[in-house]
């Protein structure tokens, strides 16, 4: 339970600070990552052949988890754009959800019930955490787009207290100045 948490609250504070270099890759790196990816799931996966039951489950699932999570990071950091960032945040939620369903299948009856419900309360704070990132982000976009749009609006105006050359020469220079 306290694992679940933690993860959850780790991959929160990941997708806050969009776990993203600040630059781009380049197709070769991306392909180098995702294979790099690859064998180490292919190497993690096979730490689990000696394990039998439930712990082998666990430790496939993390394998797993541990690729998915790796991809979609790569994918972010090759895209570079902030839905791929909250794309990586979410695809992390899910595989951190998919190993904790896995360890709950060890318990039973009402501790399994208590675990499985802990772990999709855990995957769907991330999510939200995610959306609200995004939604948080969007707003900030249409706030300044508003904002430049009021500028311009008071730009133009104050031009509209010239005249002649004077106020053709301003409202090409405020125009100028905001992209009009």
């Amino acid at each position: 339970m306290i694992r679940i948490n933690q993860l959850a609250i780790a991959i929160a504070a990941c997708a806050a600070m969009t776990c993203s270099s600040a630059f781009a890759m380049t197709k070769a790196e991306y392909s180098a990552a995702k294979d790099r990816a690859d064998a180490d799931y292919k190497a993690a996966e096979g730490q689990c052949a000696n394990l039998a039951g439930n712990p082998k489950d666990v430790c496939k699932a993390e394998a797993k988890a541990a690729q998915t999570k790796t991809k979609a990071s790569i994918e972010a950091d090759y895209k570079n754009t902030d839905d791929a960032r909250r794309d990586a945040s979410i695809a992390a939620a899910d595989a951190d959800y998919d190993v904790a369903k896995q360890r709950c299948d060890a318990k039973t009856g009402n501790e399994k019930d208590v675990c499985v419900k802990e772990a999709k309360a855990a995957q769907t704070h991330v999510i939200a955490d995610a959306k609200a990132t995004d939604k948080a982000r969007s707003a900030r976009k249409d706030a300044s787009a508003d904002k430049t749009d009021a500028d311009y609006k008071v730009a133009m105006e104050k031009c509209d207290g010239f005249s002649g050359a004077s106020k053709d020469d301003c409202r090409k220079s405020t125009k100028a100045r905001f992209g009009k």
